[in-house]
């Protein structure tokens, strides 16, 4: 009731001054023969220099002369009723100003009431065409203003031509001021060559803060047609940007649940016209805009397609992202995980998938280093850090299932992990987040780990990680063992026997190889535990022998001169083997000798815990 009373006021305020205004410059001494109503106003006129300008008028007048017509009601003018005033004027002969902001108006209201050439020379409808060729067309602003009006002027604006001609010269004006801005950057090197200037700020791109003012389908024409006039893709996209944080964040519909459904309707229409105006070339947006983008496009329930082609963009340059850039929440389901892995998980599909469809390509596209269509190892190295760190994030979640979990990570390609370490800090992360977890679910998942591309470190939180399956840690001691023998081996690089010993015990240790498959069936992973219990238990007995033979030495050291303690020395280190290999007089060592002895227990031990 209170709008409808106030519309009413509205209307009789909107009369009052209209008759107020008409009363100033109407012939007072004539008697008024006609009264015209437009879009509430009424105004009280004579027909004679209306007949002389307007053939709609001139037409009605004469369809009711027998009657004596003099009520006129002009329905769907366009414009105001404050439009109808300014024509009314032309038609008594007062002087009037035509402005950018009136122009399209007067355009659209002379056509409506035809006051062309055919009625009357230089008449309103030439002086308006006039003004918007001579004047609004040479300025952008102008066109700009011209084109706010015409947003309440459709569709009889575009018959008459008025928005094509600003969007042209919109266009236009700004491709000229963009090649007036490069000629200005340019400049002579030290050498006398001509080059451009990259560091001189690019005062060519003025327009954009201008055009954020226009409604989203008229930007979305003028964007078009300067993409065809070869503006410069970064300008593009840098109004798009412009645009998109003025009309997203306005209303901030977003993030409030309370705002109308036209107004999500409107967002969601914003979003999905910048995406597809957006340049195809790479870095002409921001990735965080273009993440930006998709999260508005994922909490407005944009068009799949709108969503599909922000995700292949990101794909494409996914290495220059960062993990905020990913943590996307996940907005349309309360119990389901916290940020949107599924969106994540087709991001890295375009990404590898990218990288893949290279392999197709002809030879001469294999050298060109710089081609911006293949990730290159270094991209792919980014990506896999950037994809730990996002597993590390998300694991904690008690919602996050395994297999997503799982897709996510073998999402990459093998050679894109160097070192294992971030995703062995993700998996431990997730496990002690689950530790319901069924064994055979943890063997599945710690699988994708590489135990032989562990850090130092990473090795030694390993060994003693609970977490883990039996089977990870017999492969984590496994290759630690064979780092110390390869550092052990390099610090004797006199005995040539060690490194091949150790290269022929490599080869032969079966499943648990470096070169083979992590997906070694079982009964050879039971063969590789037994050898491995062997050999810690001979590593353990041989560092028994190596403490009992250090007490010796330091008590012959308190006893015996230096020269008969080097002696003594050199004679004891002959005896000790690290790795239990037999001198090459043949000589059996006490460790030799003890290991004969116990390796029956250390067998039958080995068949028990099996």
């Amino acid at each position: 009731m209170d709008k409808q009373q106030n519309h009413h006021h509205h209307q009789l305020s909107l009369v009052k001054n209209s008759r107020q205004r008409c009363n100033e410059w109407i012939f007072r001494d004539v008697k008024s023969d006609i009264t015209i109503e437009v879009n509430g106003g009424t105004y009280a006129l004579h027909k004679f220099p209306l007949v002389s300008r307007s053939g709609r008028i001139r037409k009605l007048v004469a369809e009711h002369r027998d009657s004596d017509i003099s009520r006129v009601e002009l329905l769907n003018l366009p414009g105001s009723a404050e439009t109808f005033e300014l024509a009314a004027k032309f038609c008594y002969g007062i002087n009037f100003e035509i402005t950018s902001s009136n122009v399209a108006q007067l355009c659209c209201a002379s056509d409506y009431l035809e006051m062309t050439e055919e009625f009357s020379k230089d008449n309103l409808s030439s002086r308006a065409e006039e003004y918007l060729e001579s004047i609004v067309c040479k300025n952008l602003e102008m066109c700009v203003e011209v084109l706010q009006q015409c947003e309440i002027l459709l569709p009889l604006a575009d018959e008459l031509k008025i928005v094509s001609r600003c969007i042209d010269a919109i266009a236009s004006k700004a491709c000229a001021e963009q090649i007036a801005s490069s000629f200005s950057r340019l400049e002579y090197s030290s050498s006398g060559r001509l080059h451009m200037n990259r560091q001189a700020k690019c005062e060519g791109d003025w327009w954009i803060e201008d055009l954020s003012v226009i409604r989203i389908d008229l930007y979305q024409r003028v964007m078009t047609a300067m993409k065809c006039r070869g503006v410069r893709p970064e300008s593009i996209g840098a109004s798009l940007v412009n645009y998109a944080q003025k009309e997203l964040t306005k209303k901030s519909s977003l993030w409030n649940p309370k705002v109308d459904f036209l107004s999500t309707e409107h967002e969601r229409l914003v979003v999905e016209t910048i995406v597809g105006l957006l340049p195809v070339e790479k870095l002409a947006v921001p990735i965080s805009f273009l993440f930006g983008l998709l999260r508005s496009a994922v909490m407005l329930d944009c068009s799949i397609a709108c969503r599909l082609d922000l995700e292949r963009r990101i794909g494409s340059q996914l290495d220059i992202a960062t993990l905020d850039d990913l943590l996307i929440p996940s907005f349309r389901h309360a119990s389901d995980t916290l940020f949107d892995v599924d969106t994540v998980q087709r991001i890295l599909v375009n990404f590898s998938q990218q990288d893949d469809s290279e392999d197709d390509m002809d030879d001469a596209s294999v050298f060109e280093s710089d081609s911006p269509h293949s990730p290159s190892q270094s991209a792919l190295f980014k990506v896999s850090k950037l994809v730990d760190n996002y597993l590390a994030e998300i694991a904690p979640d008690a919602n996050l299932k395994l297999s997503k979990f799982m897709a996510i990570a073998e999402t990459l390609p093998t050679h894109a992990r160097t070192i294992h370490d971030g995703l062995y800090r993700a998996i431990d992360i997730y496990l002690k987040a689950h530790q319901g977890l069924p064994d055979a679910d943890k063997k599945k998942l710690c699988k994708l780990i590489d135990f032989q591309k562990l850090s130092q470190e990473a090795g030694a939180h390993a060994a003693q990680n609970e977490r883990l399956p039996l089977q990870s840690i017999v492969q984590v001691l496994y290759f630690e063992q064979l780092r110390l023998r390869n550092a052990l081996c390099c610090s004797y690089p006199e005995d040539d026997h060690k490194p091949v010993h150790h290269q022929s015990w490599r080869v032969s240790s079966g499943a648990l190889s470096a070169t083979m498959s992590p997906k070694d069936n079982y009964a050879s992973l039971r063969r590789e535990n037994r050898e491995l219990k062997l050999e810690l238990a001979r590593m353990r007995m041989r560092l028994n022998d190596l403490e009992k033979e250090h007490v010796c030495m330091k008590r012959d050291m308190a006893k015996s001169s230096s020269r008969k303690f080097m002696s003594s020395f050199s004679k004891k280190i002959g005896k000790l083997s690290f790795f239990g290999h037999s001198s090459s007089r043949g000589s059996s060592s006490p460790s030799r000798q003890s290991y004969r002895t116990d390796s029956k227990v250390i067998e039958r031990t080995c068949a028990s815990t099996d």
